[in-house]
Formats: structure tokens, C-alpha cells, sequence
């Protein structure tokens, strides 16, 4: 269990998280219905087979996962039937449906269709730094990020958490990065990036497995292009892609990182995610500070 992805929302130190392993098994993901779409709750960070323990803390690292069902009704297949019940009731009757009538025989398929629609399992883990107050979604998606957001503060009854603020513009500090200005200690350029024309449907530039620094970038750089994407390592012990929305995609723990892991001495499966998450919060919580120092994020009003 690594984070491939981190989007990353920041939230008062002072949240009051003593009543979680409480508050938990009230807001359970339960079985979707038969006649709902979807449902969503909190499962245990371990698997959903473990029905006691729903969340994961190693000192101020908390692990929470959400996890959903949705069932697979395709609108093709909907269409399809619909179709067939409209040419039905036209051959019988003589007469066509109108649209309050269709809508209501779509509904009724809806609900003839559901109980027998597969079901897709769904999970998305969160890390939360309770002392340095920030959260990383393992997730791409801003929407997906926001969504977990929404079930920590249906659980808590508040929290106050908001998407990153940074005091200088993302995209100017990339773009500094690339065209030649020192990166923070530890930090050095990888082997992709994203380049676009600021003006409204302007060039886009995407270069991967190129190095960075050379006339070819130079030359989108003096055209005015600004990097909107940036491939990074940090030390030897994460590669990632940073965009300007400060979003972490591509997120990879490198041999650096990983060789902590061989001096585990216990065995199992939870001995071995145990470890793992302790790995994870650590590297992500450096990743972060470095990130908040370089790009001044703002802290959480408390």
C-alpha cells in the first residue's frame, strides 16, 4: 500500500481527533441497497474483511480510508430497453409517449434493473498529519479529494479543512526550476514536464524521458511558455510529478526509501502495512515541508 497520487488539503492543528476510533463505526460503509446507486462510508485502512479496527495511527499519522459501491447500469442497456418498451406500447396503442410519460417508464426500468446491476468496489485512502494539520488523498482528482474531505467533517460535525494556498504562483516557481534557478535542498529535476502558452488557447509542450535542462527548453522558454507540470526527485527516495495546482501525480518510492523496509523484523500482513504506513508518513510528511517552505503555503486559519 503506497500513494500513487496526493492531493492535499490543509486543516487547523487544533481539530479534535481523540473521538475517532469512536465516532468510526457510526458512518460505516454499508452494502448498497437494492434500489440505490451507490453508497459510501468508512472501511478499515487494513481490508474490508476487518470489521474492528477503522482507522490506522502510528503518533501523529492517522490512516483513514472511505471506501464506496456503485452499481453498473450502463445507459446504453437503459436506452436500449426503453426503446423497446416505447415501440411496444406505439404498436399497441397507436400513439407515441410523451416526455413526462418517457420519464416515467425509465424510471420504472431503473428500478426493475437495479437489484440485478453489478456492484464496483471502490476505496480511497487518506493520510492525515495531525501535527503539521495537512491531509494527502491518494487521488489526482480535486472532486475525489473534496469527497473524502466532506466524510471527515460528516463524521467529526466540522472540519474546517481547504485546498492548498500558496503566497507565490506555482507556475512561476516551476518555471524558474526549469530555466535554471537553484531547487531546494534535495530536490532535483526528473524527466518530464509540461510547458503551455499563458495566452488562451495557447501551445502546449509536453516533453518526457528528455533532460531538462537544455536549448530546446530554453528556446519554449523564451517563447514565453510557462511549466505547468514537473517531473522531481526528491533525494533518492521519491519521484513525482508536481502541477501547478499543487497536486502530486506519479507518485513513486524509490530504492532509497524502500531498503527501510528490509530491516522489518516482524512478519505478517499487518506487521508488513504497519511498516509500510510509518514509511509513507514519514516520506510524504518531509515531502510536504519541503513543499510548504519552497511554494509558502498558508497555514489552516484555527
Amino acid at each position: 500500500m503506497f500513494f500513487k497520487n496526493l492531493t492535499l488539503f490543509r486543516f487547523p492543528t487544533s481539530v479534535d481527533f481523540s473521538e475517532v476510533d469512536t465516532l468510526l463505526p457510526h458512518v460505516v460503509l454499508k452494502p448498497v441497497g437494492a434500489l440505490e446507486m451507490s453508497s459510501r462510508g468508512f472501511i478499515s485502512p487494513f481490508g474490508r474483511e476487518e470489521k474492528e479496527q477503522f482507522s490506522h495511527r502510528i503518533g501523529d499519522a492517522l490512516w483513514l480510508t472511505v471506501g464506496g459501491e456503485e452499481k453498473i447500469l450502463p445507459g446504453a442497456v437503459v436506452n436500449d430497453l426503453l426503446a423497446r418498451r416505447l415501440e411496444e406500447i406505439e404498436e399497441k396503442e397507436g400513439r407515441k409517449p410523451g416526455g413526462r410519460e418517457r420519464k416515467r417508464l425509465k424510471d420504472d426500468l431503473l428500478h426493475e434493473l437495479l437489484p440485478r446491476a453489478f456492484v464496483k468496489s471502490s476505496r480511497t485512502d487518506a493520510f492525515l498529519d495531525l501535527q503539521h494539520g495537512y491531509v494527502a488523498v491518494d487521488s489526482s482528482s480535486r472532486k475525489t479529494g473534496e469527497n473524502v474531505m466532506s466524510d471527515i467533517r460528516g463524521m467529526l460535525g466540522s472540519f474546517p479543512a481547504m485546498p492548498l494556498n500558496a503566497e507565490v504562483a506555482p507556475r512561476a516557481i516551476l518555471t524558474a526550476w526549469i530555466a535554471g534557478e537553484p531547487l531546494p535542498e534535495g530536490l532535483s529535476l526528473g524527466e518530464e514536464c509540461e510547458m503551455k502558452d499563458p495566452a488562451e488557447g495557447g501551445a502546449v509542450v509536453k516533453c518526457q524521458h528528455q533532460e531538462l535542462r537544455c536549448d530546446e527548453i530554453d528556446k519554449h522558454l523564451d517563447a514565453g511558455k510557462q511549466v505547468t507540470k514537473l517531473a522531481l526527485v526528491f533525494e533518492d527516495n521519491l519521484s513525482f510529478v508536481l502541477g501547478d495546482d499543487l497536486i502530486v501525480r506519479k507518485l513513486k518510492f524509490l530504492d532509497g526509501a524502500l531498503d527501510q523496509l528490509e530491516h522489518i523484523d516482524e512478519e505478517g500482513r499487518r506487521a508488513e502495512l504497519d511498516a509500510r504506513f510509518a514509511l509513507q508518513s514519514g516520506e510524504i510528511r518531509r515531502l510536504f515541508l519541503l513543499l510548504e517552505q519552497a511554494f509558502k503555503l498558508s497555514k489552516a486559519d484555527s
